[in-house]
């Protein structure tokens, strides 16, 4: 049974990924310094409280438990934040990602799975967009998972590691079972704080911008559910495993949804009104992000399975109202 890092893992999307791991048969451990993740989250793992920039603390990690694979989650991923705070982002992202290379690299690992983003392309020319796309980003989040990527192409020609950068869309949904669930803490993703304002626990929703070259004025994004994030990363280590070479793939449900749709879609399933109202433009936001996953289809065998935006807002309306 194939041991892997999991850093991050307390997370949303690493503790999907973690319990995604365990059904398919591989042990796991958890490095997380839960500034953001939940250790109640860490159920199919073991679990170190260590920071990635803490190179005797992974040491440590990587001798006792000696990973065949790390996927790395641990990061800040606030675009907003990145552009009022980028300190924050070089150094939680980058010297995160080098100081966690640093120690793989030293404990012999070759096989590496990395959260990368589409803040990567930035504003794009045509949709959907396929890993050809040029890469601009267009906000400090955006340039310090590029800046990761360059990084970990060239430790993986250094130190004969093989990589899947996994460039996701707008990550979103809750866990089919009800065991876990979004939490963030400020939240600001588009679904939980429109749910939110649907029932009552915030005034109204703010919609920033709705001036954008897009059908409707809103922003227009693919939303892609956490569960098949979670197996995607299950079958990039499998990839890795079985000797697959290096690569980079898009991870979307692949097809795009306005804000505008998006409300809609949940005052639908929840049956009642999402009050909102326009406030101006977020800088660093590019108006249409879709993604081409055929890449990650022929790849690592990629298959979004519950990525409709009604499955997406329904798990998430079921989970925020068990919750409360």
């Amino acid at each position: 049974m194939a041991s892997v890092l999991v850093t991050g893992g307390a997370g949303f999307i690493g503790s999907h990924t973690c319990k995604a791991l365990k059904t398919a048969g591989f042990e796991s451990v958890v490095v997380d310094n839960l500034s953001t993740g939940h250790q109640h989250n860490v159920r199919w793992s073991r679990f170190a409280k260590v920071d990635v920039r803490d190179r005797p603390g992974l040491d440590e990690v990587f001798r006792h438990h000696e990973p065949e694979a790390v996927i790395h989650f641990a990061a800040s991923a606030y675009v907003g934040e990145s552009v009022t705070d980028p300190a924050k982002y070089y150094s939680n992202n980058v010297a995160g990602m080098r100081t966690l290379l640093d120690a793989a690299a030293q404990a012999g690992v070759k096989h590496f799975i990395f959260s990368s983003s589409c803040a990567t392309y930035g504003i794009v020319d045509a949709v959907p967009i396929a890993e050809t796309t040029p890469q601009s980003p267009i906000n400090p989040y955006g340039r310090t998972k590029l800046i990761c990527e360059w990084m970990l192409s060239d430790y993986a020609a250094r130190y004969g590691m093989k990589y899947v950068a996994l460039r996701y869309f707008n990550a979103a949904g809750a866990d089919p079972d009800g065991e876990l669930k979004e939490e963030h803490a400020p939240e600001t993703h588009l679904i939980p704080l429109a749910i939110l304002a649907a029932i009552g626990k915030r005034d109204r929703l703010s919609i920033f911008g709705n001036d954008y070259p897009t059908p409707d004025g809103t922003c227009v994004r693919d939303y892609i559910h956490v569960s098949d994030l979670a197996d995607a990363h299950v079958q990039a280590c499998q990839y890795l495993l079985s000797g697959g070479d290096s690569v980079a793939v898009n991870l979307g449900g692949g097809k795009g949804h306005s804000i505008c749709e998006v409300i809609a879609e949940i005052e639908a399933i929840a049956d009642t009104k999402v009050p909102f109202a326009f406030a101006p433009r977020r800088p660093g936001d590019p108006p249409i992000l879709v993604a081409d996953t055929s890449l990650a289809q022929r790849t690592i065998g990629f298959q979004p399975r519950r990525s409709s935006l009604s499955s997406v807002v329904s798990s998430a309306v079921r989970s925020m109202a068990n919750s409360l």
